[in-house]
C-alpha cells in the first residue's frame, strides 16, 4: 500500500538531501514537490492544499534553516502533519455492560458484508460475545455470504425470509433475539446500492430512528479514491457517522483516500482492511500509517501481529532446543509456517523500517518462492534425515533433489547453511536484540537459507549490468596512464 505516494515524498525529499543549510526558497520549493506528490496520490486538493501551507509555516523556523540535517527535520515535520492530518477518536466506542448495537453502512462492492465478519472476529477474540444481523435484503446471495462467514468465525447469523420481510423489521427482531441469546454485540449489515440514492438513505434513516445504533460505520472502498471520499462526506450528512472503515487498502498503491476523508468528514478512521482474509482487519493508528507512508516502517504492528498469531508454547520450546544446539531441520519448518501466518514476506519486510528499499530492489524475486523451495527439500527428507541431517550422504541428496524438483547441490548447499545456522543461533540465544539483528543481517546477506542464492545474485547482477573482464579493466587502466603522460608531455 502507499507505493505511489511514498515514492512521490521520497523524491520531494531528496531536494533537502546534501545541503548543510536551506533557504526559505529550498523549503517552498521542495514543497511544492510534496503536493504534487500528494496531487498524484489522489489526495483531495482542498486538503493537499492545507496540508502544504501548514508544514510550509512549521518549516520555515530556525530550528530547519539552522539544522546540520534539513532533510531529516522537513520528514520529521511532514511526518507529524500526517499524524494531525489522520488524528481523531479511533477507539470503538463500545458499552462495558449491557448490548452495544452497531450498524455497518456503505455502497455495494465496498466490501462490507465481509467487513461485518471481520469485526465480529475481531470482537470475539477480545472476549465479547457478538451477533450478526442480515439485513441487506437487496443484492441476491448477501444473506448466505454472511451465514457462511458466520460459520467460519463461529458466530451466529440472525437472518429471515427476504421476501416477506423489511429491513427495519429484520433489525429489531435481530436485537431481540441476540439479547435472547446472550450475544452483548449486534452487528448489523445493511443494504447498499451502486450508487448514493435516495432510496437508500430513507432506508438507513429508518434503521437508525427505529434501532437506535450506539455505533455507525461507514466502510468504503478506499480504492475509489476521491469517489470514497465523496460518499463518506454524503453519508455523514445523512446519518451522522461515528466512524469510517477503508477496505482493500492493501491493493490501494497511493493511499489519497487515507488521507483525505478524516479531513474532508471530520470522521475519523477506525479500522483498515490489508487482505480478503477474515484475520485482515487492523485497528487504524494515525502514527503507523504516517510511518508507512514515509516508509519508515511499522514494527509495532508487526510485533502485536506476531503476538496474535505465533504459538507461544512452540516458539519457548523451540527456543530451548536452540539453546541446547538441538534445534532440526523440522522445527525449523514449523518456523517457517508461523512466519507465514503474518502474511507475505514483502508485507513483512516493509514493516520493518530500512527494508522498505530493499523490497523495491528485489523487482520480481519472490521470497515466498525461496521458502517453497526450502519447506519443499525438507519435506521431502525422512523424519529421522530432518533429525539428524549428518546422515544425508550423496545418495540420499540425489533422492531428496529429485523429490523436490532442485538440484543436489541445492540440497547441498541448504544442509551447510543450516549446519551453520544451528551454531550461530546457539550464538544469538545469549545476544542482545542489537547483536541479533546484525547476525540475522549477515545470514541473509550471505545467502543462507537460500538454496536458489547464486540465481538470485545473477539476477542482481543483470541488473547492475555485466562485470567488466579483467581485459577491459587492463585495457582501461592502461588508457588512464597514458591519458596522465599526455597531460604530462603538454604542460612541459
Amino acid at each position: 500500500m502507499f507505493e505511489g505516494i511514498t515514492e512521490g515524498l521520497t523524491n520531494a525529499f531528496s531536494a533537502f538531501r546534501g545541503t548543510g543549510k536551506i533557504t526559505e526558497t529550498n523549503i517552498r520549493d521542495g514543497m511544492k514537490q510534496v503536493r504534487t506528490a500528494l496531487l498524484e496520490a489522489d489526495v483531495a486538493y482542498d486538503v493537499a492544499q492545507d496540508f502544504i501551507k501548514q508544514i510550509t509555516e512549521r518549516a520555515i523556523g530556525e530550528q530547519v534553516l539552522k539544522s546540520l540535517r534539513p532533510d531529516q527535520q522537513v520528514v520529521g515535520i511532514v511526518h507529524q502533519g500526517l499524524i494531525d492530518l489522520m488524528s481523531g477518536d479511533h477507539e470503538l466506542s463500545l458499552k462495558k455492560d449491557g448490548v452495544s448495537i452497531i450498524m455497518m453502512c456503505g455502497l455495494q462492492g465496498s466490501g462490507k458484508t465481509t467487513t461485518c465478519g471481520k469485526l465480529a472476529r475481531l470482537l470475539k477474540e477480545q472476549g465479547r460475545s457478538p451477533m450478526l444481523v442480515a439485513a441487506d435484503l437487496q443484492r441476491p446471495a448477501a444473506i448466505e455470504q454472511l451465514r457462511v462467514i458466520g460459520d467460519q468465525i463461529g458466530c451466529p447469523v440472525y437472518h429471515e425470509d427476504p421476501a416477506k420481510s423489511d429491513p427495519v423489521q429484520v433489525c429489531r427482531n435481530g436485537v431481540k433475539q441476540a439479547k435472547a441469546n446472550g450475544a452483548n454485540v449486534i452487528i448489523l449489515d445493511t443494504a447498499g446500492r451502486l450508487g448514493i440514492d435516495e432510496e437508500l438513505m430513507k432506508e438507513l434513516q429508518r434503521i437508525d430512528n427505529r434501532v437506535s445504533p450506539d455505533v455507525c460505520l461507514f466502510v468504503c472502498d478506499s480504492m475509489t479514491g476521491q469517489d470514497a471520499v465523496n460518499s463518506a462526506k454524503a453519508f455523514n450528512e445523512a446519518l451522522e457517522l461515528d466512524g469510517i472503515v477503508l477496505t482493500k487498502l492493501d491493493g490501494d498503491t497511493r493511499g489519497g483516500a487515507a488521507l483525505s476523508v478524516r479531513a474532508v468528514t471530520g470522521v475519523p478512521i477506525k479500522f483498515i482492511g490489508v487482505g480478503e482474509q477474515l484475520d485482515r482487519l487492523e485497528k487504524f493508528h494515525p502514527d503507523r500509517m504516517a510511518g508507512r507512508i514515509l516508509g519508515m516502517g511499522d514494527v509495532v504492528s508487526l510485533v502485536e501481529k506476531a503476538q496474535q498469531e505465533f504459538d507461544e508454547e512452540e516458539m519457548l520450546a523451540q527456543q530451548e532446543k536452540m539453546q541446547a544446539g538441538k534445534f532440526t531441520l523440522d522445527d525449523f519448518c514449523k518456523q517457517m509456517k508461523q512466519v507465514k501466518k503474518l502474511g507475505s514476506m514483502r508485507e513483512i519486510m516493509k514493516m520493518i523500517p530500512g527494508m522498505g528499499k530493499m523490497v523495491d530492489q528485489m523487482g520480481d524475486m519472490n521470497p515466498e518462492d525461496d521458502m517453497r523451495r526450502v519447506e519443499g527439500i525438507i519435506n521431502s527428507m525422512t523424519l529421522n534425515e530432518r533429525r539428524d541431517p549428518d546422515q544425508i550422504d550423496r545418495s540420499r541428496r540425489i533422492r531428496i533433489a529429485k523429490g523436490s524438483g532442485v538440484e543436489p547441490a541445492d540440497v547441498n548447499k541448504l544442509l551447510k547453511d543450516f549446519s551453520a545456522m544451528g551454531k550461530m543461533m546457539q550464538d544469538m540465544s545469549n545476544m542482545g536484540l542489537k547483536d541479533r539483528m546484525k547476525a540475522v543481517k549477515q545470514m541473509a546477506d550471505g545467502g543462507m537459507m537460500n538454496p536458489n542464492a547464486e540465481l538470485r545474485e545473477k539476477k542482481l547482477r543483470s541488473k547492475r549490468g555485466p562485470a567488466d573482464s579483467a581485459e577491459i579493466r587492463d585495457k582501461r587502466k592502461k588508457q588512464r596512464k597514458d591519458a596522465r603522460k599526455s597531460k604530462k608531455r603538454n604542460r612541459k
